[in-house]
């Protein structure tokens, strides 16, 4: 086995360890790294939310100078509450050439695997840089993607090109769908069961708001759906979660439900939130006509923006000449790709592992996909250089 991955296997090792779930604290993790970096001479920053419980990393190497690449990965994992590990899922496990543990693939993989290839950089006559984005809760929504584009804005020089290291089997993907979240809150009227019109029924409410999602839009959607490379080739809507109620025998006063549109470019986000907000207005005069303080809202809502494919864009030029894959990938699952399009970066996603593996219990990373990235990541040196 050749010491680069030797050495990527020792730093995957100790991120593995840090349980780095959206509920917890990412900082042990990130101290990690920066010591790993300050012993190497690298010059870095550290950003935070505004809790300080939350940090990202940034790392610059190479000359001062525009242009460079930035490889962009996040720290944060999902949870494995009530999932069949046949082995500690905190602590990087070998069996028959694949690497079990929790974040091994979605993507502690490719950040162990750039930290290990930073000697190579720092030994080479870079003529441009490249820029390590390691951001935080990028499960939940991409909540920490903003702040590190805003931090790469304020701290160093713009780079020309974003390779995203999410699992693609070193595939390039040039673009991804967009994602919503939404939180709907109906309040209604209580009354008792047995006199239901002395109420205003927020479950019942509700109904014409989830056959909007499931039904209306869905079918038609698929109708308009075409041969577009994505699988399913349209937009997907549905109601995630439904809570309302108190009791049988009571007409219930709210109703809260969640849910997710995935949609295909050159859709908006935009767009889809001005459809569905009309939508909820229209039941909220509804329920108003018989209760006046009846109200539907829509909050927190997360938007994780499409990666629309460029053809000929800087990124995708250089994937495709250090990988050699000439084949059209788009893909249905959001990354921080779309954000890095958004802020004006020629970006595609790029990395080692499957994406079969991600979110899944015995979550591993094969010694043969951790090599397919550490050449990629040398070629890219070398080219650099």
């Amino acid at each position: 086995m050749s010491a680069d991955i030797q050495g990527a296997l020792k730093l995957l090792d100790r991120l593995i360890a840090f349980p780095t779930v959206s509920n917890c604290s990412n900082r042990d993790l990130i101290a990690f790294i920066s010591e790993y970096l300050a012993g190497l001479g690298v010059d870095h920053h550290i950003f935070s939310d505004e809790t300080g419980d939350k940090e990202g990393l940034i790392a610059h190497i190479g000359p001062w100078t525009e242009g460079g690449v930035i490889l962009s990965g996040h720290t944060d994992v999902v949870p494995v509450d009530g999932q069949p590990w046949h082995s500690d899922p905190w602590a990087l496990t070998e069996e028959n050439g694949k690497y079990f543990g929790r974040g091994t693939c979605d993507m502690k993989g490719f950040v162990a695997l750039a930290l290990a290839a930073v000697p190579q950089m720092l030994s080479a006559p870079l003529a441009r840089p490249i820029q390590l984005a390691f951001s935080y809760d990028e499960e939940p929504g991409c909540l920490g993607t903003l702040p590190l584009i805003e931090a790469l804005a304020q701290n160093y020089p713009r780079a020309g090109s974003v390779i995203v290291g999410e699992p693609t089997m070193m595939k390039v993907v040039t673009g991804h769908k967009g994602g919503i979240g939404m939180v709907t809150t109906l309040k209604g009227k209580a009354a008792h069961s047995s006199a239901p019109s002395q109420g205003v029924s927020a479950i019942a409410h509700a109904v014409p708001l989830i056959e909007w999602h499931e039904a209306q839009m869905m079918v038609e959607q698929q109708k308009a759906g075409g041969r577009n490379g994505f699988d399913p080739a349209h937009t997907t809507l549905q109601v995630g979660t439904i809570h309302g109620g108190t009791s049988l025998n009571t007409v219930p006063d709210e109703c809260i439900m969640e849910t997710d549109i995935r949609y295909v470019p050159p859709q908006t986000a935009e767009d889809w939130i001005a459809a569905y907000r009309i939508e909820a207005q229209k039941v909220e005069k509804t329920m108003q006509a018989d209760f006046p303080d009846a109200s539907v809202t829509i909050s927190n809502i997360d938007v994780a923006p499409s990666l629309a494919p460029l053809p000929n864009g800087e990124a995708e030029q250089i994937a495709r000449r250090l990988t050699g894959d000439n084949s059209d990938n788009l893909v249905s699952y959001q990354t921080e790709a779309g954000h890095f399009q958004t802020a004006g970066y020629s970006t595609v996603v790029c990395g080692p592992g499957s994406i079969t593996q991600a979110h899944q219990a015995n979550e591993f990373i094969t010694v043969d996909e951790l090599r397919n990235g550490a050449g990629f990541l040398s070629r890219l040196v070398n080219s650099l250089s």
